[in-house]
């Protein structure tokens, strides 16, 4: 009798660039948003708040998705390539519906529709690549963040560039995200897979409230508070500078200087990657987070009591924008290292349901305060978050669980 022949292993660095590649396609139709909403706006009569829902549609459709994955066991309990495949495709046809004009109301379910199917690719993807790497897993995970953070700011450059149609924009991104699930099916579980746990919907709260994670999803939280609001908001916030120093054509320069505040992010989540792996993640984020809590501090500062010029302000926003998402694969990192192995993929779809949750509440908020505390006044509540973030993720060095972090390393 012929011995079975065993499953076909790709190396890490094809794993890692499949998937890569693979996330990036599935998650174009999250990114089109930004791309489409100037002519959206323009062409279904929206004004900016409901303009802005069109993307927290997108955050609370991710969040419903995940935590129905997470209460299911889904990243744990299924192949992660299946996972990524179905949801691309269905995230696909989601925003495909929006060529069907379907108005507000319909635009906003299917942009939820989004999400939630989105939420069936990213954190599969990364449970897929953690069963690749046990060293460099930090670099790993960081240059899939990367990838991603690109992907968020390739809409700004394509509306600096003069915008595209926003049926184009909607047709392409959803022929990518199909393209990308396809991408994903090549890539098996990797040599550190474990076999698929029985279903236990209670298990994510079990983790996440053990010490050791609770502080790593506390870190995570500090984190998430201001990355989405500063990425959705920024190129507002600084077509309003510009305007006020008479710069002509504001609204292509603020378009080009996000797609570089949030697009200089994907070198940072490269760094943070390295220097989780060699000097140790909760000091990486901590050291991340106190940089970007710090120049969130610094930029409110001069708008409050100066008067800065837009060269200064983007200067200090690059490397806001760089530090603001160094760290952000490295949290779900930890929870790969020091989650139940059977159930990481279940916490770490957890933690970026209770991540994502926040962001829809600080994007949510900005229409509300800033005519009360202005572009100062919120960068310094948004700062407050990594602050906090940062004090939990030293907390973490101290616990037991650091030595399970980083080789070691915490």
């Amino acid at each position: 009798m012929t011995p079975p022949v065993p499953a076909a292993r790709l190396s890490p660095t094809a794993a890692l660039i499949l998937l890569a590649c693979s996330v990036v396609l599935g998650m174009s139709p999250w990114f089109s948003a930004a791309a489409a909403l100037p002519q959206l706006r323009e062409g279904w009569g929206l004004n900016a708040v409901q303009g802005s829902w069109l993307t927290l549609a997108v955050q609370l459709g991710f969040v419903l998705g995940a935590v129905l994955s997470a209460a299911l066991n889904l990243a744990d309990r299924a192949q992660p390539r299946v996972l990524i495949a179905v949801g691309a495709l269905l995230a696909a046809g989601a925003n495909a519906a929006l060529l069907l004009h379907p108005g507000l109301w319909g635009a906003l379910l299917a942009r939820a529709g989004v999400g939630a199917a989105l939420a069936l690719v990213y954190p599969p993807a990364l449970r897929a690549m953690s069963t690749y790497f046990a060293r460099g897993r930090g670099l790993a995970l960081g240059v899939m963040v990367g990838a991603l953070t690109l992907g968020s700011a390739s809409p700004h450059l394509v509306n600096g560039l003069g915008g595209a149609d926003w049926r184009v924009v909607v047709g392409v991104t959803s022929a990518l995200a199909a393209l990308g699930g396809l991408l994903a099916l090549p890539v098996p579980p990797g040599p550190l897979a474990t076999k698929a746990p029985p279903f236990r919907p209670a298990q994510a709260w079990r983790v996440l409230t053990a010490r050791g994670p609770a502080l790593a999803t506390l870190g995570y939280l500090g984190h998430m508070w201001e990355l989405y609001a500063m990425w959705t908001w920024f190129a507002l916030f600084f077509g309003g500078v510009l305007t006020g120093a008479g710069q002509p054509d504001a609204l292509r320069g603020a378009a080009l200087a996000t797609f570089g505040v949030v697009g200089v992010g994907a070198l940072g989540c490269v760094v943070g990657g390295l220097l989780g792996d060699r000097w140790g993640r909760t000091r990486l984020t901590e050291l991340s987070m106190w940089l970007s809590g710090g120049a969130a501090l610094l930029l409110a500062g001069l708008l409050l009591w100066g008067d800065p010029t837009p060269g200064v302000v983007l200067a200090l926003s690059l490397f806001w924008g760089f530090w603001i998402i160094a760290d952000s694969a490295q949290f779900s990192t930890v929870i790969s290292e020091i989650a139940p192995g059977p159930y990481v993929g279940t916490a770490m779809t957890a933690q970026l349901a209770l991540g994502f949750t926040l962001t829809a509440v600080t994007i949510a908020l900005v229409p509300l305060l800033l005519p009360r505390l202005g572009w100062g006044g919120l960068f310094a509540l948004w700062a407050l978050g990594p602050l906090l973030g940062a004090l939990a993720m030293r907390a973490l060095r101290g616990t037991p669980d650091a030595a399970r972090i980083a080789g070691g390393r915490g």
